[in-house]
């Protein structure tokens, strides 16, 4: 019996004597967060170290505390009730570090473009080496870490697109929010989806993408990026699948996490002189203030805006105010 499967099953038991406003919050982190990264499992086989990473991807997917927390707790619940059962002999659900985890995720957001690649070369050489130090040598991780780069997207988002989100002809990404119940009944995020958005694929992304959707001859609800055995590619599986700790290591980019790479593609449109309010839709940010740690204006690009307000004011003007021009 999975822990889906059990936890489905005791769950009136191991959810008594809380008061409905409790309720509601930690059954959607059970449907939502538990199930999908540790249901597959037997009870057994949750581990004190399984948890852990299942806590420290929910963080990189950008997950509230307060989400997190929900989540952990209907855990306990589940897992307390496999030791009432017999089942284990202590909870393994009881983790300790998470809350630390998540006040340095905050703190690098406060700096963004510290976390960034410096370039495409360096992306490129992590792409590779990803790839190089997998059993698999899967090309499939290297695509998928410059698709979230170059899009400025989660691992999460990337591996929930589909090829029906692909536009080919003006090269635009879809990001769609997806709220379909999978056949297992549980809702297939497909993607974080906070908010629907549109993200441009550079050219540089484009004979990659296209060489997928030639792959599974452009059919429409195929996913893009799958592992080599067809299983989605979350940041857990990215990190374990590649030993992504010790890639980055040896490449000299140890403060680089898998939800880097949507700060690298962030930072990199905001030097390009993406404008503010465009990189804010692109991003998905619901504040223009998030977005604005990503600007990083030089001493080149304030000197222009001086240059620019000259020759506004300096620009010859009618006494009567602006006149249409001659056709």
């Amino acid at each position: 019996m999975t822990l889906a499967e059990y936890g489905n099953s005791v769950m009136p038991l191991a959810m008594r004597g809380l008061e409905a406003k409790t309720l509601d919050p930690y059954l959607a982190g059970w449907r939502r967060r538990v199930v999908p990264s540790l249901g597959h499992l037997t009870p057994r086989m949750i581990t004190h170290g399984a948890v852990d990473r299942a806590a420290n991807t929910w963080i990189a997917d950008d997950s509230s505390r307060s989400t997190i927390k929900n989540s952990l707790a209907v855990l306990v619940r589940v897992m307390e009730q496999a030791v009432r059962d017999g089942i284990l002999e202590r909870n393994p659900a009881r983790i300790t570090g998470w809350q630390h985890q998540f006040r340095k995720a905050e703190d690098e957001l406060d700096d963004p473009r510290s976390l960034a690649l410096p370039d495409w070369a360096t992306l490129t050489r992590l792409a590779d080496a990803l790839v190089a130090r997998s059993a698999d040598q899967h090309r499939g991780w290297g695509d998928v870490t410059i698709f979230a780069a170059c899009t400025a997207a989660r691992i999460g988002e990337v591996s929930g697109c589909r090829i029906g989100d692909i536009d080919t002809t003006n090269w635009l990404w879809t990001v769609r929010r997806q709220t379909t119940p999978s056949p297992g009944g549980l809702v297939d995020k497909g993607t974080k989806g906070k908010r629907a958005r549109a993200v441009p694929l550079i050219a540089d992304v484009r004979d990659l993408v296209q060489h997928r959707i030639d792959a599974v001859q452009g059919r429409e609800d195929a996913r893009l990026f799958t592992g080599p055995r067809g299983g989605r590619i979350t940041t857990a599986v990215l990190r374990d699948a590649t030993h992504w700790d010790e890639v980055v290591s040896s490449l000299g980019l140890e403060h680089l996490r898998r939800h880097a790479l949507r700060h690298t593609g962030l930072t990199w449109m905001a030097d390009a002189g993406v404008p503010v309010h465009v990189l804010r839709v692109i991003a998905g940010h619901g504040s223009l203030t998030t977005t604005q740690r990503y600007l990083h204006p030089t001493r080149h690009s304030i000197t222009d805006a001086g240059d620019a307000l000259t020759a506004y004011l300096r620009a010859p003007r009618s006494p009567n105010g602006p006149q249409p021009e001659a056709m």
